[in-house]
């Protein structure tokens, strides 16, 4: 057989596993490239160029600069945001705020960048609200591929048309010429998605969909009878405190406060001086009249939240809360506790200790006696961030929720939150000015996230989704093979001399249906490549001016709805949305015809033939 049918037979075989989904899509990606050596379509090193292709790289890169904004709390802000201006009933309102976000950005970065990046925060908003991921984030991808169309820097696709009309010299076009056609585009995909999303996409949410902690200290502080009783106070330079040993903290004439820790004014943590200083916070329980009269006594001030919100006290962006098990045969079982001890590393506080159904183990009796630990007693800690990450890592105590994924979700703008968005700023202005190719912005990125510690190198690695990059990776060198065997050239061919002769409108149609088939199963700027000279050239002999060709092939190529394979963004969201291989083309269709009355009907109304 040629090679040209050995490709054929691969595509084939490929679409129809992806379909049935009975084979994992990372195998059907890695046997697609190894069948293309097999066969002799490729050398071996084309069939695994794309693990090398910068766009792979780009990809990895931006999903640790995700990581690094969702760590940081960044995508928690965003997404609260999100939720505050479209509320949390008006499906309508946050589809529309989501969509014209992804398209604005899309059209000053890649889509690549902008879905990345926004993906977290969709994933938060559909968590935080209770709806199902997948009602939200396939209507992400496709709005940013709608605005792509925005602007030049858009997708690599409308800097290729424009290069196109300089040559055949009817001129480029302008920056935002585009949006004359995607401002349509974006209109009609929102339309259409607002009215028909609802019942064409799937109800479920990812395997990976992380649990709801958006009221998790709330939950914590009420259930260990906390809600109206901690105080935090801060010591002023005029306090007696101030220069005397943690031992001088006396509570005697207040009979119903109780010291739990005093906490170190520069890290949060329990103090470690032998002294007192000013700015050192007094952590109490009890009644808070009783503490606003001791504060007033001594010299302290409450901290500047709300006093009595026992919620803001505990848990914030410098500190947190944490419950723990204790499971059997742990090495703690036995050991006597109080509330307001500190642990043996000194960096966190026990708050409080339950047994059971919730009871206090201790009887209700006095601090000193303490709570000798059992299998199963559950402890609350408080402490930083940084010392609940370090410090839980220990086989006597299992924990109920990862510190690291509470305050993901939980604290808007935490520690390195503005170094995350400087950096994805710079990133963004590297890739809207294309001063370097943009594997190398999301790489400088990427680094800058590990360098400023954000993150670890160890966590950037578990950032990376290492099944998008596979497949991406592995699916590349079939674009390859299309082109070397000269498969797509000979469709383009054999379409063209179809429709050439019934007039201009139907050159665009059948340029269209041509792109639009490719640029589900190849890249859409490797499909550009092969449609664009065909279109000028039969734009020539027809004697029409290839403007409206040229734009009609760039919309085509950004109507990427049917396939996962489609674009790598298609990909990104297929996890975390529940996504099966025929859930894009239910909605994706009706896009696609919006798109081809756009391409067919509208471009020729605004760039003449």
């Amino acid at each position: 057989m040629s090679p040209i049918a050995y490709t054929g037979i691969i595509i084939a075989i490929a679409v129809v596993l992806f379909i049935t989904n009975k084979v994992p899509v990372v195998l059907v990606a890695i046997g697609t490239a190894l069948g293309l050596w097999a066969t002799g379509v490729l050398t071996l090193p084309q069939a695994l160029s794309g693990f090398g292709d910068p766009a792979v790289i780009f990809i990895a890169s931006l999903f640790v600069v995700s990581s690094g904004l969702e760590v940081t709390g960044v995508t928690a802000w965003a997404g609260q945001l999100l939720i505050k201006g479209a509320g949390e009933e008006s499906r309508t309102r946050l589809l529309l705020l989501m969509m014209g976000l992804v398209a604005l950005l899309v059209a000053l970065i890649s889509l690549n960048g902008a879905v990345a990046a926004l993906l977290p925060v969709v994933v938060v908003i559909a968590v935080r609200l209770k709806r199902n991921s997948s009602q939200l984030l396939m209507p992400l991808v496709f709005a940013g591929h709608a605005g792509s169309m925005l602007a030049l820097t858009g997708t690599p696709v409308n800097v290729l048309v424009s290069e196109a009309g300089l040559d055949a010299g009817v001129g480029g076009f302008g920056f935002f010429e585009f949006a004359l056609a995607g401002v349509p585009l974006l209109a009609g995909t929102m339309a259409i998605i607002i009215l028909f999303g609802e019942r064409l996409l799937p109800q479920r949410n990812g395997a990976t969909m992380p649990a709801d902690f958006s009221r998790h200290a709330k939950t914590l502080v009420e259930q260990y009878g906390l809600a109206s009783g901690i105080h935090q106070l801060r010591v002023r330079t005029t306090c007696p405190y101030v220069g005397a040993p943690s031992s001088a903290v006396a509570l005697d004439e207040w009979p119903g406060l109780q010291l739990v820790a005093i906490q170190d004014g520069d890290t949060a943590g329990p103090l470690r001086r032998t002294t007192i200083a000013e700015g050192d916070h007094l952590l109490l329980r009890g009644d808070a009249e009783a503490a606003a009269s001791f504060a007033a006594q001594m010299h302290l001030a409450f901290r500047e939240e709300r006093a009595s919100d026992s919620e803001e006290t505990l848990f914030n962006r410098r500190s947190g809360l944490a419950e723990v098990v204790i499971p059997p045969r742990s090495g703690l079982i036995g050991q006597t506790v109080f509330p307001g001890m500190v642990t043996e590393s000194g960096d966190l506080i026990i708050l409080a200790v339950q047994r059971g159904a919730g009871e206090d183990p201790s009887g209700g009796a006095a601090k000193a006696a303490g709570v000798v630990l059992q299998a199963g007693d559950t402890m609350l800690l408080q402490g930083t961030w940084k010392a609940l990450d370090t410090h839980l890592d220990d086989p006597d105590v299992l924990v109920v929720s990862s510190p690291e994924l509470v305050r993901r979700q939980a604290v808007p703008m935490g520690p390195g939150a503005k170094q995350a968005i400087i950096i994805l700023f710079a990133m963004v202005l590297m890739l809207a000015t294309g001063v370097v190719p943009s594997a190398v912005a999301g790489l400088l990125a990427a680094g800058a996230i590990v360098l400023c510690g954000i993150m670890t190198v160890e966590q950037s690695y578990r950032a990376i989704s290492w099944t998008t990059v596979i497949l991406v990776g592995a699916m590349m060198p079939l674009s390859t093979a299309m082109i070397e065997t000269g498969a797509a050239k000979m469709m383009a061919d054999h379409l063209v001399a179809l429709v050439g002769d019934a007039g201009p409108t139907a050159l665009l149609a059948g340029l269209f249906v041509l792109t639009a088939v490719l640029g589900q199963l190849i890249s859409n700027t490797a499909t550009a490549l092969i449609v664009i000279p065909i279109g000028v050239a039969a734009a020539a002999s027809m004697g029409i001016s290839p403007r409206p060709v040229l734009m009609s092939t760039a919309v085509a190529a950004a109507g990427a709805f049917l396939t996962p394979i489609a674009t790598p963004t298609n990909l990104m969201v297929m996890g975390p949305g529940g996504y099966v291989f025929s859930d894009y083309w239910k909605l994706g269709l009706p896009l696609l015809i919006w798109f081809f009355i756009v391409a067919v009907f509208i471009v020729p109304l605004i760039w003449r033939f």
